[in-house]
This record gives structure tokens, sequence and C-alpha cells, in this order.
């Protein structure tokens, strides 16, 4: 009987993409950006556009210019009746949000791990440095157990040539 290869169903595929850990991760990421952009505009518009605002109006998205004519705006809608604004107050806003919440994250966020990863790094090279010198020293001390026993099988202590590695010759051991 010849056995048949189950297909897996939409179903299992939709469920192993949604277990991988990248889109767990990035879901997560989206939810704390949102939160965190409510942050950085709360700060935006309370705190730096009234500081900009000191030299002018307190809303940055007022600034503006006209690019064509007098602009007119009817009052009770703020529709533009005549002209074109060029409304670059918005975009220093947006700007001024980016710079703020660039920082925050680099600060806050990046430079620490930074800081936190490097240390792993050069716990665990260290780490590696002292099994590397104990593994060398135990070496040593196995090649100069095996250079007394050949001293002792050819009957004169320590006269034994030394062989540091294939065709070598070291300098003798040290006498007991």
């Amino acid at each position: 009987m010849v056995s048949e290869k189950k297909e897996p169903s939409l179903l299992d595929g939709f469920k192993a993409f949604l277990m991988r850990g990248n889109v767990i991760d990035l879901a997560v990421a989206v939810v704390i950006g949102a939160a965190f952009t409510k942050i950085v505009n709360s700060v935006v518009e309370g705190i730096i556009n009234p500081l900009v605002g000191a030299i002018g109006t307190q809303d940055l998205n007022r600034y503006s210019s006209c690019l064509s004519g007098p602009c007119r705006y009817n009052q009770e809608t703020g529709e533009v009746l005549d002209g074109i604004p060029i409304m670059w107050g918005n975009v220093l806003s947006a700007a001024l949000s980016f710079l703020i919440t660039a920082a925050v994250v680099y600060f806050l966020m990046v430079l620490p791990m930074a800081k936190y990863l490097a240390r792993q790094a050069a716990r665990k090279a260290e780490k590696e440095g002292v099994a590397e010198a104990m593994e060398i020293t135990e070496l040593e001390v196995l090649k100069e157990i095996r250079y007394e026993l050949v001293a002792q099988r050819s009957g004169t202590p320590g006269s034994a040539p030394r062989e540091d590695g294939p065709g070598t010759t070291g300098p003798q051991p040290p006498q007991a």
C-alpha cells in the first residue's frame, strides 16, 4: 500500500505563520509603537508647541504661507476661500515629533541595549579565554607527565627529548 502524504491544510499553514516568533514580536512592536506615539504627540502638543508658540501662535499647525495671492479663510469652517496655503507648521510639528521619538528610542532603548550586549559579549569572551587558558595549562601538565614517564623508562630522568609537535624537539623538562 502506498502511503499518501497529507498536505497541510490552510488553517495549519496560517497557525504556523502566526506562531513564528517574529510575527508576534512585530505585533507587540506595533502596539507599543502606537502607545508611544500618543505619548510623543502629547509632549509635542503640550510642551513643544507652546514653547515655539511663545514667539508666535501656540498651535504649530497654524503656521502657513500663501503660495499665490492673499489667502482668505472661512472663519467658521477654516476652509480656504482664496489663495494656495502651504501649511509648513504641520510639517514642523511632524518633524519635531519624529526627532523626539527618535531621540527617546535611541537614548532609552537602543543605546542601553547596545551597552548590555557589549558587556555580555565581553563576559562571554572572558569566560572563553579562561577556559582556553585552562585547556592549555592542562595540556602542558600532561606533556610534562609524558616526558617524565618516557625519561623513567629510558633510565635517565629528564633525558628524553621533548616533542612539542610532529618532528620538533623542544627544551628539556625541568629536573625535579
